[in-house]
């Protein structure tokens, strides 16, 4: 059959390469230091790797239940209860997914039909609107405004209809580092107790919350348990990414709904890892507290040093970002401002236009702080010594 005659899906095949990808290979290309992909560079702790060492070598490595082991699954539930007192049901409100984009997409598809509308707040983790749109969902979008980035109950009334299926909220929110405070979260709960909708939560920096904040999951407020999912990732939780285990917890008519579509995605997630995991909860949770304190630490460093320099730092609430307006460096978009940084001053960061859609600034930048401290001063030095140093002389400077 001629090539021309193939026809694919137009949601996946009209995307661009993302822009991760060119970012990273760029980093590579020059040996810049990759503050851009939010990826710890070290490994969690031993004791968790070597519970899910031994568990590979000495118990099943054949398909464990497609829900989860029974020991995660009551790990998760003692977790939840702990931490925000809430009680759900191991056995019909838990599911353990291949990581949380897999939660994501088993999520949305379980409440999105043809013709329904998502509604997303954007800018927005970069996954949402194709999976949404490969459902068949028409996505709306709720457009946050630097740089406080605060939801109104206004933009949710005139965002949220009749045909609103789903509304996906995330918080610690990627990739602009909002912890979205009580106030907004009740206005979220007012609106969707007016509608049909069911609230995903992408919760995944739940522990991640900085300077005192509590992350409140929409669930814990009154009316909202039984339209709620929280998803959840040990691999942002622990330092431990590649491991891609996650979890959808809510209320059992909704979790079967979202089962049935996660044992068509990946069925089940590794029984070793899940044992690891397990083994985290409830031995290893300091070290997710601890993680919290340094990388607020991170954020501090980060911040202080580029600001020194005519980058202007917003607030980062919680998450592993830091995102900084660069007008006063340049005229240049925010992507041709990254290109050039990663070239010339060998730091690579993100341009944050691409986690926005329609009319967007484009003179903000991501970094991610997720790193080791040193690797963080290091990438001072060398902006530094760019910026400082002469050599920051493109054609699209600020006022050429």
């Amino acid at each position: 059959m001629p090539s021309g005659d193939r026809h694919f899906n137009p949601v996946f095949s009209n995307l661009p390469t993302t822009i991760f990808t060119v970012m990273s290979a760029l980093a590579v290309e020059h040996r810049a230091i990759n503050l851009g992909q939010g990826f710890p560079d070290e490994d969690g702790p031993l004791p968790i790797r070597e519970a899910a060492a031994r568990a590979l070598q000495k118990d099943s490595n054949q398909y464990p239940p497609m829900k989860g082991l029974a020991e995660l699954r009551r790990a998760l539930a003692t977790h939840t209860e702990r931490f925000y007192g809430m009680r759900f049901d191991p056995d019909s409100e838990i599911v353990v997914t291949s990581g949380a984009t897999e939660a994501l997409t088993a999520s949305i598809l379980a409440f999105a039909r043809a013709g329904d509308e998502v509604v997303l707040i954007d800018p927005s983790y970069d996954s949402y609107r194709p999976v949404a749109e490969t459902a068949g969902a028409i996505v709306r979008t709720i457009k946050l405004t630097p740089p406080e980035w605060r939801l109104t109950e206004e933009a949710l009334r005139a965002a949220v209809t009749p045909k609103t299926s789903a509304f996906i909220l995330n918080s610690p929110m990627n990739p602009v580092g909002r912890v979205f405070d009580r106030g907004e979260l009740e206005a979220v709960a007012r609106v969707l107790a007016a509608s049909n909708a069911v609230a995903i939560c992408d919760e995944v920096y739940e522990h991640l919350a900085f300077d005192g904040r509590q992350h409140i999951p929409l669930a814990s407020l009154p009316g909202m348990r039984e339209r709620t999912v929280r998803i959840g990732s040990a691999g942002k939780m622990f330092a431990l990414t590649g491991w891609k285990v996650g979890w959808v917890i809510g209320a059992a008519t909704v979790i079967e709904v979202v089962a049935k579509a996660h044992q068509f995605l990946t069925f089940t997630t590794s029984p070793a890892l899940q044992r690891g995991v397990a083994h985290a909860l409830e031995h290893e949770i300091g070290f997710t507290l601890g993680q919290t304190r340094d990388l607020q630490s991170n954020r501090d460093l980060l911040a202080d040093g580029i600001a020194k320099l005519g980058f202007k730092p917003l607030p980062s609430e919680g998450t592993y970002f830091l995102t900084a307006d660069i007008s006063g460096l340049t005229n240049e978009s925010d992507r041709d401002f990254c290109v050039r940084l990663v070239r010339e001053a060998g730091v690579a960061a993100i341009p944050l236009s691409v986690f926005m859609q329609g009319k967007k600034p484009d003179n903000f930048i991501r970094f991610a702080f997720c790193k080791k401290r040193e690797i963080i001063e290091e990438a001072l030095v060398r902006l530094e010594k760019y910026f400082q140093g002469g050599r920051n002389n493109g054609p699209a400077l600020l006022g050429s």
